[in-house]
């Protein structure tokens, strides 16, 4: 868990007090893409309405909108809950904007507990994400949470 303590840190340190969320999210991105070992694509989707449509991110170009409901991202924020996707190719509905892309992580970013954006983490490696990931990932998400919630 130390790799994303620091990881915590170093992203409260970059976003507190920036109220820019653009910027925020872009920087986010490149510190994440930046930190994790065997992942090729790390960035966010920010909820408009029925769909994801595609923030700041790191990686290969990606999907611009994605509907509520579908795919990876658009499921975890049907479900206002994370998905920890082994294989994308085994996941029913899965988009493939990269098929390079082997294993994901979705976490919703809250306010008030409602889905306003997601975190998107893609790896070429089938399994690369286990639950020390998820864990990890869901405390990062809390601090975008609490420094940028008068930006959502």
């Amino acid at each position: 868990m130390n790799d994303y303590l620091t990881l915590c840190k170093e992203a409260k340190a970059l976003i507190s007090g920036v109220d820019h969320l653009t910027a925020d999210l872009a920087n986010l991105s490149a510190l994440i893409f930046g930190s994790l070992d065997r992942i090729n694509w790390a960035g966010f989707y920010l909820l408009t309405g029925d769909r994801l449509i595609l923030g700041p991110f790191q990686g290969k170009p990606a999907c611009i909108e994605i509907r509520v409901g579908h795919g990876v991202c658009g499921s975890a924020v049907k479900s206002n809950a994370p998905l920890l996707v082994h294989d994308v190719h085994r996941f029913p509905g899965h988009i493939a904007c990269d098929p390079e892309s082997r294993s994901e992580i979705v976490i919703p970013v809250k306010k008030d507990g409602v889905p306003v954006a997601v975190l998107d983490i893609d790896s070429p490696e089938v399994g690369r994400f286990d639950d020390h990931d998820l864990e990890g990932l869901e405390k990062l998400v809390q601090v975008i949470e609490e420094e940028l919630y008068h930006l959502f």
